[in-house]
């Protein structure tokens, strides 16, 4: 029990660390027992809703919290500027089972662990009458956040344990086998439909924003069996599964009507507004600057802070933003008949306006002066300094410091769940289910609406934003997948994507590529240049992560995945 009232101690303190507008006034630490956390008299509820908001910490956080790096560093999209990360066991077959920089099994269990404690703990408290109401939403926003924990995990590895309520404890039987993979589906989809009426409402009071709702509850459940449908897991392509994806995702949209929900008319305030129409969830921050200082271009500086520049994207992206008007640079070439098509020795010029705010190319303005990232240039100056691998450094996420000397704080919410990526999973699963003929319109709209926002110019029928209307089923599927890539860049999206597609062995055993600058004069040359093949993406074994082996050495029933030891 010592021990046990020891963890608790950790989990309140920590509370208190994050949600410091509150504090225990009557109990010094060292004297904080399970008794005192759910205290029967605690009729505000106090304890409990510290409890509460420390699990809420434990959501995905995003940005460079992988030995500093972004997870878009391990795909295709961006490498990381440094060499000799943990990022890059990724991509070279070096995470096993005793090394994974992203080793979430603990993490995600432990997290579990303290919602079922609240699960088991909370019906001690009893809240005045006039927090009844909030104590429901809380013990449904707990039981939410477990069924995250479990998507989280069954991303990575598979089936897992499902502990459903239980708290174990060392008298316990440990030695749990692993569950389905189609077991752990149904028990996330299940939850979120047992609380999702039990949630607030959308669209929520302003005080209570970043709290779960029903809107958040519907997106997991939709997303959860989009994953399921798709071929890593659906590989007899069972249709049944994407009908089921398909419906479970036009209720989102459904509800995103009635909760105010919609794509946010300018693509960058996504990012940078704490409350907007599109972000349907997110691990919420303080207001920083610190993805700037950690990814913008090395050479500049704001007051006496050097920017890192640890991101740096590939060609392969860069080439994926199409033209202004919606089409791929291989084909909307500039000529005399073409003023505004793709121009290699302008080649930033007449492009998807997306590519502006994810990416910073040779010129753009930042911090009052063109970023150079031609050789020699200020933010690609050679020798040993890190700096820019691929000639690019990431601009998503960042604020508006295009003039100005220094940074400032902004808001830097990782988004987890937003609308733009809810549209694109309903056209992916819609036109599975119309398949093999041609896409229906309902698919075509969401990509034309996400492609709008984005600004790709309208053009004219049957080729609006650059989507003809004459697509079969597997050039809709390509095209859903190439705007995935452009729109939820560096959003740790491609990662999953690539595998569930079960792709990743046939995009990433390539070369990646860069672009070469050079500046003679005022003129400007650009070369793109091989970085060599930094993937060794070894199928199957590399599309699921491997259980840790310390949990596979202390539980014999617990299978270890294929091609891992």
């Amino acid at each position: 029990m010592r021990k046990y009232n020891y963890s608790l101690l950790i989990l309140f303190s920590a509370s208190l660390l994050v949600f410091s507008c509150q504090k225990a006034e009557d109990r010094p630490f060292e004297k904080i027992t399970e008794e005192y956390l759910w205290d029967s008299k605690d009729s505000l509820g106090t304890n409990a809703s510290y409890f509460l908001n420390n699990i809420y910490g434990d959501i995905p956080t995003g940005y460079n919290r992988i030995d500093g790096n972004l997870l878009d560093a391990a795909t295709d999209d961006a490498v990381p500027s440094a060499d000799n990360t943990a990022i890059a066991r990724f991509t070279n077959g070096g995470y096993s089972a005793t090394t994974n920089g992203d080793n979430s099994w603990t993490d995600n269990y432990a997290s579990i662990r303290k919602c079922n404690l609240f699960v088991q703990n909370f019906p001690k408290v009893n809240l005045k009458a006039s927090l009844v109401q909030e104590g429901e939403y809380w013990k449904a926003e707990n039981r939410f956040l477990r069924a995250l924990f479990y998507f989280e995990l069954i991303k990575r590895y598979g089936g897992v344990p499902l502990l459903g309520d239980r708290v174990l404890t060392i008298n316990d039987d440990l030695k749990l086998p692993r569950n389905s993979y189609d077991e752990c589906v149904n028990y996330i989809v299940n939850e979120c439909d047992a609380i999702k009426d039990e949630l607030r409402a959308d669209p929520v009071a302003s005080g209570d924003y970043g709290r779960i709702t029903k809107m958040v509850a519907l997106t997991l459940k939709a997303k959860t069996l989009l994953y399921a449908a798709s071929p890593l897991n659906n590989p007899s392509n069972d249709i049944a599964k994407w009908r089921k994806a398909k419906n479970a995702l036009a209720d989102v949209i459904r509800q995103a009507a009635v909760g105010g929900f919609g794509l946010e008319p300018v693509f960058a305030n996504v990012f940078l507004t704490r409350k907007n129409t599109e972000v349907i969830f997110a691990y919420q921050r303080a207001v920083t600057f610190d993805v700037e200082t950690n990814n913008a271009p090395i050479g500049y500086l704001s007051g006496s802070t050097a920017s890192r520049g640890r991101t740096s994207p590939t060609q392969e992206l860069v080439d994926a933003f199409t033209t202004s008007k919606g089409l791929p640079i291989t084909t909307d070439l500039k000529s005399t008949a073409n003023p505004i098509g793709y121009d290699p020795n302008n080649p930033y010029a007449n492009r998807d306006p997306r590519l502006d705010k994810t990416v910073f190319y040779n010129g753009v303005s930042w911090l009052s002066r063109g970023v150079e990232t031609f050789n020699g240039g200020k933010d690609r100056p050679g020798g040993s300094i890190v700096q820019t691998k691929t000639g690019y450094y990431m601009s998503k996420f960042m604020g508006n410091f295009a003039t100005g000397t220094a940074y400032s704080n902004q808001t830097h919410n990782f988004p987890i769940f937003r609308f733009a990526d809810v549209l694109l999973m309903f056209a992916e699963a819609k036109n599975e289910v119309d398949g093999p003929g041609a896409p229906t319109d309902s698919v075509y709209n969401y990509i034309r609406a996400v492609r709008a926002r984005g600004g790709i110019i309208e053009g004219t029928a049957p080729d609006t934003y650059g989507v003809s209307s004459t697509l079969t089923t597997a050039q809709m599927r390509n095209l859903i997948r190439a705007d995935r890539r452009v729109e939820m860049a560096f959003e740790e999206q491609r990662f999953w994507d690539v595998r569930r597609w079960k792709i990743a062995e046939t995009i990433y055993n390539k070369p990646l590529h860069g672009m070469r600058i050079t500046k003679v004069g005022s003129a400007l040359n650009y070369q793109v240049e091989e970085l060599g093949t930094p993937f060794q993406f070894i199928a199957p074994r590399m599309y699921r992560y491997a259980i840790p082996y310390s949990e596979i050495s202390k539980n014999t029933n617990l299978t270890q995945n294929e091609g891992y030891q």
